[in-house]
């Protein structure tokens, strides 16, 4: 389970540039530790707007159109696939370099965009790790855990209008978007009745 993570999408890219930043910046965080939270957060304050604005934007309203199918779509087509997973190089390592050229406007020092990169890298990961667990047969240790799995499922299986987040309800709660899931009808789009998703979610419990 474990290693199968590192398989898919820029799971091991990130992985290796955390471990590159520490090495050529000598542990950054150790010396910047609130950019390593800063870039944190970045990636937990933009989680809810991507998933609900750029990838569920209805069809023909955004140019991000063409790339919808594999950042997204094709991922509620076929929730069981986990090469359609975690998020391409092509989509992380744009928007990491955008990240660290506004960075420089603010901090020009290569110690410190290394911090903040590593923070937003790590959450990223932290992002993967959440959405990977939610999407295999495996059954969260935690009572955090197993919600979290529950929730992420109820946006694939439930109605894809509501619970854009993947890591916590903090987005939905502030938009609105947070439904209870026995009140919320099913869409057409999903399969709430499939046998898959009943074992997925009984793993959530």
């Amino acid at each position: 389970m474990f290693w199968g993570f590192w398989k898919h999408g820029s799971n091991a890219a990130l992985g290796v540039l955390i471990v590159f930043v520490a090495v050529m910046d000598s542990w950054p965080w150790l010396v910047h530790p609130w950019l390593l939270v800063v870039g944190a957060g970045l990636l937990f304050v933009s989680e809810y707007g991507v998933h609900r604005y750029a990838v569920h934007a209805p069809p023909g309203r955004r140019m991000i159109l063409k790339l919808q199918p594999r950042l997204h779509y094709d991922h509620h087509v076929d929730p069981g696939r986990l090469d359609l997973l975690a998020l391409p190089l092509w989509f992380v390592i744009p928007n990491l370099a955008v990240t660290a050229a506004v960075a420089w406007l603010i901090w020009p020092s290569w110690a410190e965009i290394g911090a903040l990169l590593a923070g937003t890298s790590a959450a990223i990961l932290y992002y993967e790790w959440v959405h990977y667990l939610a999407h295999i047969p495996y059954r969260p240790r935690t009572r955090w855990g197993r919600w979290v799995k529950k929730y992420h499922l109820w946006h694939h299986f439930k109605n894809e209008g509501f619970w854009f987040g993947v890591t916590n309800p903090v987005g939905d709660l502030a938009m609105r978007s947070y439904r209870r899931v026995d009140e919320t009808a099913a869409s057409g789009t999903t399969r709430m009745q499939s046998s898959v998703v009943g074992r997925q979610l009984s793993e959530g419990e």
